[in-house]
């Protein structure tokens, strides 16, 4: 198990919907763009099913769920510019063209490191997480060779490391013992989500605020067991791109 990577000048979290990135790695961007690091999120879809409420309009929808991605990177240390995709929530495909839009960013914002989903979760359920996950991968090979895609600029770009969130074999840990608040901000920020995905039924009810925060704050003790520290998020790294 290694931890903690040198701090990357850019850093590029790819997700399927608004709060994934909270969940998977807002500490450790949180952490680094503490240190200097510019963070950028980069959201696949529109997150248009992301409510419980079936009269909810879903045009009214999408623009929380923008706004509060943005009070989300903002709260992690980033600047609140994030690149939405916008493809419909639950209809993502790990396509040629969703491939060649992600290709470009990869190769337009250059980051040192990228992060997302793990595409090899077992019984992984939503399929949005999986496409996402190879998105990723298969972009940055494509990001990487001058001859996939050429007609896509700037220069070709070759990350030093990708970084997988809920892996199911995980070989990295990033400490995030100082950084466990801003992730906690960070998620609270998604307040259209309190309810199917924080379990919040009530946000004046400040103890089932707490009782998230709890949970969140376990997670991260038990992540950061594997390093000795007290908090962390757990990844599987892979160096060789």
């Amino acid at each position: 198990m290694s931890s903690d990577l040198r701090r990357p000048a850019r850093a590029l979290a790819v997700a399927a919907h608004p709060d994934d990135v909270e969940f998977g790695c807002g500490g450790t961007l949180a952490k680094w763009a503490a240190g200097g690091t510019t963070i950028t999120h980069l959201v696949c879809t529109d997150g248009s099913k992301g409510s419980w409420d079936p009269d909810e309009p879903v045009g009214e929808l999408v623009a929380t769920r923008q706004d509060e991605q943005r009070a989300a990177a903002r709260a992690l240390g980033g600047s609140g510019d994030v690149v939405f995709l916008g493809y419909p929530d639950g209809e993502l495909r790990a396509g040629i063209d969703e491939r060649r839009e992600l290709t470009r960013w990869i190769r337009r914002l250059q980051p040192d490191v990228v992060l997302g989903h793990d595409p090899w979760r077992r019984y992984r359920l939503h399929p949005d997480h999986r496409n996402a996950g190879f998105l990723v991968t298969d972009a940055i090979v494509a990001a990487r060779d001058p001859h996939f895609f050429p007609d896509v600029g700037p220069a070709p770009h070759r990350p030093t490391a990708l970084l997988l969130w809920e892996a199911d074999e995980p070989n990295h840990t990033e400490d995030i013992t100082a950084f466990l608040e801003h992730k906690l901000r960070a998620l609270l920020a998604h307040r259209s989500q309190f309810r199917s995905t924080h379990h919040i039924d009530d946000p004046a009810d400040e103890a089932q605020v707490q009782r998230f925060r709890a949970h969140i704050a376990a997670r991260a003790a038990e992540h950061g067991a594997d390093a000795h520290v007290d908090f962390g998020e757990r990844f599987h790294i892979i160096a060789d791109l």
